[in-house]
């Protein structure tokens, strides 16, 4: 106590301290004195009601324990007096036994004579329930059958009481009332079968079906009633608990799933549409069926059954167990789409579960899907394995069938642009459209897988096309007679190359979400330009075949005398492009320019060839002036086969090569050939020599300087857009050739 009150001092010394630091703060030393004394007097009053309402607490247990003491004793006492009294009475309920045993007996003849009436009268009962049961009059059959059956079990249970172990007696019992249970069994047969004509019932006399649900009701609680008097004294009375309700929705189930089994009626050997015949009347019996359920057997049941939903649940069941049954059979590929989409689109549809008069009870997203994710998967690979079988054998009978259109003596049909074509395009993809469509009804995903192996068939398709129309060029080349319209299914060969790309692009603008190019569009696309261009080249081969003769004129001495062979190439050409005409762009284009290229090296080729050499100065300039001026009508009739397009550089290049002919200086050699050098940069030492051969006059000197001094300074040709030259070979000299012309300078 000391120590704290030394404490309290120091604290008390420190806080004076603080407050009078200064000689100002003297002035206010009352104020400080009269504020430490409120808390002083403040903290005391605390102090003193919480004592008090210590003491007060204090007081008040003191009190109550008082009280529970006088209360324990009281009751230790009344608990002797019962305990005495108890002792008193126990030889009184000993010498009561008599009467117990007497009113058991008086309770079990008073059952007797309650239900005596019934007892002496159960075989005319037994007669009028069976007539009432025929009559379907269940309701008061029902009645007398739960009179019968409470007469029965009354007096079974009095027996069950006064001797459980007495089966005699009960067996005795159990005999007399048999006829009861096989009413039961009768009334609940017509019971059963009510509730399976329920959806006819309901709409024809719904107060058959509201008796029924009354009738199971009235058992649902007399067996619940049974059960409870089990669990008091062991008794259940015959046949019980009938478990009506349970059986009732066992039927109901039994009921919607024989409607969905019954909507077969025919089967695949008689009608190929049979899968959607079945799906469409499926669809149509469940979604009538539902609708009754909602506006007319509602009001059937008690509310507390949720009849719709239990029916909404059931038929989803039967429809699940019924599409499980269909897709383990072996379905066609059409069949599978037609299940798949059933299942995937039609059923949760506004026109089947999620029809608008039944998405205000439940919600078809809640459902459980028809078919579990392994079988769908397992569905839609059969289909793409069939699908891929099934096409590649219409892509070939597509193609075999186009073939033998090839053979015709008639030309194939133009387009309304007068473009010749065969119906092959057509067909290939009329086959696609109508699968991707069928696959789109799907889902996306399952379009796009097929969209995709439409593309590869596509691609595999094109390069057994490929070969076909080679094979055809073949076929050909061996008699050129036959077939008569080669020519022209040969355009259309190559025109059906420019559909092939416009209908695959608008099968991706339609059934694709992505724009990305992908390895099949590449591949077809190559494939397609080589079909194209290589019957743009069968063509053209048909085209010098008939030019071949007049072509080997050029550059000849015949030629150098007056020759027409230009001439009649000229028209062969036109005459040809007139059919050629036929061509879609930019095969067009690209064949014309072809042709073009070919006739200027061509004829290059023959100068090359070194058929002719000019003797004089004359000859040169007649030559020259010859291949000026069948340059200029190449440059004519390929102005008019591209449409005015420049032409010139490739038949320019003759009349360089004429220049080259016609210069009569020899000295000046060197500087024509070396503008036509820079004009064509791709022209080699052995072109220069023939050249120089052909003109006939250049000596060895002079064409050894030309070619050393264009050696040190020619140009490259890389990059140039029409090379000519550079695919132009200049025939060797033989061994024969050489002998002879060694024979002929000693023989001079």
């Amino acid at each position: 106590m000391e120590e704290t009150n030394r404490e309290a001092e120091a604290t008390a010394v420190q806080r004076v301290a603080g407050m009078l630091q200064r000689s100002d703060q003297l002035d206010k030393v009352e104020q400080y004195r009269r504020r430490e004394a409120r808390k002083k007097a403040s903290v005391e009053a605390r102090l003193k009601a919480a004592i008090q309402s210590q003491l007060d607490g204090v007081r008040t247990g003191l009190t109550q324990l008082h009280n529970a003491l006088v209360d324990v004793k009281d009751i230790q006492g009344s608990l002797a007096d019962v305990s005495k009294d108890w002792r008193q009475s126990i030889n009184t309920i000993e010498s009561l036994k008599d009467v117990k045993d007497a009113v058991v007996q008086h309770s079990q003849l008073a059952s007797a004579v309650e239900n005596l009436k019934n007892i002496f009268s159960v075989p005319e009962i037994v007669q009028e329930t069976k007539h009432l049961i025929e009559q379907a009059d269940l309701l008061q059959a029902h009645r007398k059958l739960m009179d019968l059956e409470f007469s029965r079990d009354d007096l079974m249970y009095e027996q069950y009481r006064m001797d459980s172990k007495n089966t005699s007696d009960m067996s005795l019992i159990r005999i007399y009332f048999e006829d009861v249970q096989s009413l039961s069994d009768e009334l609940a047969k017509q019971l059963w079968m009510v509730l399976q004509r329920s959806m006819g019932t309901v709409r024809r006399d719904p107060t058959m079906l509201v008796s029924v649900v009354r009738i199971i009701e009235r058992e649902e609680k007399i067996d619940r009633r049974m059960l409870d008097r089990k669990k008091q004294t062991g008794f259940i009375p015959p046949g019980r608990p009938k478990q009506w309700k349970e059986k009732m929705f066992q039927v109901l189930e039994g009921t919607v799933s024989t409607r969905i089994e019954g909507t077969q009626s025919e089967t695949r050997e008689s009608d190929k549409m049979w899968l959607v015949r079945l799906l469409e009347l499926t669809r149509k019996y469940v979604l009538d069926d539902l609708i009754v359920v909602q506006n007319l057997m509602t009001q059937c049941f008690p509310p507390h059954y949720n009849t719709f939903h239990r029916f909404f649940c059931l038929y989803h069941q039967g429809v699940s167990a019924r599409v499980q049954e269909l897709a383990s059979e072996d379905l066609e590929a059409n069949e599978i789409v037609s299940l798949l989409t059933w299942v995937l689109n039609t059923y949760k549809s506004v026109d089947m579960m999620g029809h608008p008069d039944l998405r205000s009870e439940c919600d078809v997203n809640h459902l459980e899907p028809l078919l579990p994710q392994d079988v769908v998967d397992e569905l839609l690979s059969k289909y793409v394995q069939t699908f891929t079988s099934n096409i590649t054998g219409w892509l070939r009978k597509a193609l075999e069938t186009d073939k033998k259109d090839w053979h015709k003596d008639t030309e194939p049909e133009a387009d309304q642009d007068g473009y010749y074509q065969t119906t092959l395009p057509a067909i290939v993809f009329q086959m696609f459209e109508q699968n991707l469509q069928v696959a789109a009804q799907i889902n996306e995903g399952f379009k796009e897988q097929v969209l995709k192996l439409c593309l590869k068939q596509m691609n595999t398709f094109l390069i057994r096309y490929k070969e076909e129309a080679i094979a055809y060029k073949e076929d050909h080349m061996r008699d050129r007679q036959l077939p008569q319209c080669y020519i022209q299914y040969m355009i259309a060969i190559i025109n059906n190359c420019q559909t092939f790309k416009e209908s695959i692009n608008s099968l991706k603008r339609k059934y694709s979400q992505s724009s990305e190019p992908t390895a099949s569009d590449a591949n077809i696309e190559k494939t397609l330009n080589e079909v194209a261009k290589e019957g743009c080249q069968f063509l053209l081969d048909e085209v010098f075949l008939d030019l071949e003769l007049h072509l080997n004129e050029l550059m000849t001495r015949k030629w150098l005398l007056g020759s027409h062979a230009v001439d009649t190439i000229c028209v062969t050409v036109e005459d040809y492009f007139n059919d050629f005409n036929k061509i879609k762009k930019p095969f067009n284009l690209e064949m014309t320019s072809e042709a073009h290229r070919r006739v200027v090296v061509e004829y290059i080729k023959a100068v090359m060839q070194k058929r002719l050499t000019f003797r004089n100065a004359e000859e040169r300039r007649e030559g020259a002036d010859r291949m000026i001026k069948e340059a200029e009508q190449f440059k004519i009739l390929f102005r008019k086969l591209t449409a005015g397009e420049d032409t010139d550089r490739l038949c320019d290049s003759i009349a360089a090569i004429a220049e080259v002919f016609k210069l009569t200086d020899p000295t000046l050699l060197y500087l024509e050939v070396s503008t036509l050098v820079s004009k064509y940069p791709d022209i080699r030492e052995e072109h220069i020599l023939a050249l120089l051969a052909v003109r006939g006059d250049a000596t060895r000197d002079m064409r050894q300087t030309i070619i050393e001094t264009l050696s040190q300074s020619k140009p490259s040709y890389m990059g140039i857009m029409q090379p000519i030259f550079k695919d132009i070979t200049v025939p060797t000299m033989s061994m024969t050739s050489m002998t002879s012309m060694a024979t002929a300078k000693l023989l001079k």
